[in-house]
């Protein structure tokens, strides 16, 4: 398939900070031709900015993604806009650094190198099981165990230049019983059990329709039904909230996000050891409260920033474990 192109000020979107950032873990960088190789929405996609243009082509799809006519107008116009719903390509981003600059000098400094960096907007399924398998992990060993979950478990979309892509598995599938064991022995770990369970709870809720109740609902109310899920914690929970269920103004907190936020912007917190969930909230309030309701896609920026993703090994990035919970006494 040639390539197509949007109309894309590069302000607007940086390709490296959006899909190499730790939002999303399907996408490889071919340095050479400055492409992005990715799978999203059960297609896959390369990616590449010329100018100011976005230029997208689709390797392959399954044929449910594929529209009934012969008109190549309408599966253009379809591909399009799954691009532009990804990607959030209908807000202003550059009006939102400004408010955001506006309201705070670090961002105001961060954002002139890491400019264009956008939420992307995921599919929940997806989303929920990839940071599964981010808990105590770092970017290319979860990017490692989510092809592994597509390989073993998801639909065969197409084979290019010798390499077999596959769509992320439906949660029916990852329900089955047998799939703790199987990830075990793929190297999960504790993963597996969390993987499989939680999956099985999703079924019993009605299945992917469940998201959308979710999206429906307040940010905090969608937030405490997805860590009634086997695995789920506060930080997996605002990343889904984020990622794919259009609660911007969610903030997952690592050990990173306390770092920033001890250092910059709350000293009484410094020196802590562990990220309590007494803490967690803190800093999340004092992040929406700074920002306002994108306070997460906010965030997003000043971790990217001081992650210095871009300079570093990847396997450097910081560990995303869960806060830990106090002991009662």
């Amino acid at each position: 398939m040639s390539w197509n192109k949007i109309s894309c000020n590069r302000r607007e979107l940086q390709l490296i900070g959006t899909l190499n950032g730790g939002q999303s873990f399907r996408w490889t960088h071919d340095k050479d031709k400055d492409e992005w190789t990715g799978i999203f929405s059960k297609t896959v996609w390369k990616l590449r900015q010329i100018e100011d243009y976005l230029q997208y082509k689709v390797i392959g799809t399954l044929p449910e993604n594929s529209t009934k006519s012969n008109k190549n107008s309408k599966q253009d116009e379809k591909f399009k806009k799954t691009i532009e719903s990804y990607f959030r390509l209908n807000l202003n981003l550059l009006e939102s650094y400004k408010e955001w600059s506006g309201k705070d000098e670090l961002f105001k400094s961060c954002c002139q190198q890491f400019y264009g960096i956008r939420m992307l907007k995921q599919e929940p399924v997806e989303n929920l099981f990839s940071f599964i398998c981010s808990q105590n992990n770092h970017i290319s060993r979860i990017s490692s165990m989510v092809e592994k979950l597509c390989t073993q478990y998801g639909e065969e979309i197409c084979s290019n230049e010798g390499v077999t892509y596959y769509a992320f598995p439906t949660v029916d599938k990852l329900a089955q019983p047998e799939v703790e064991s199987k990830l075990r022995e793929l190297g999960f770990g504790y993963r597996a059990k969390f993987i499989q369970k939680s999956a099985a709870q999703i079924v019993e809720l009605g299945g992917a329709k469940w998201f959308q109740t979710l999206q429906d609902m307040k940010y905090k109310d969608a937030r405490s039904e997805l860590m009634k899920l086997h695995g789920i914690g506060p930080k997996v929970a605002d990343c889904i909230c984020l990622m794919s269920l259009d609660h911007l103004e969610a903030l997952p907190v690592d050990t990173h996000v306390y770092q920033i936020a001890a250092q910059n912007y709350l000293p009484h917190l410094r020196g802590k050891k562990n990220v309590t969930e007494k803490m967690y909230v803190e800093i999340g309030d004092h992040f929406r409260k700074l920002y306002g309701d994108m306070a997460g896609w906010a965030h997003t920026v000043l971790f990217c920033a001081d992650l210095k993703k871009f300079k570093q090994n990847e396997n450097d990035a910081p560990d995303v474990s869960q806060p830990k919970k106090r002991k009662k006494k």
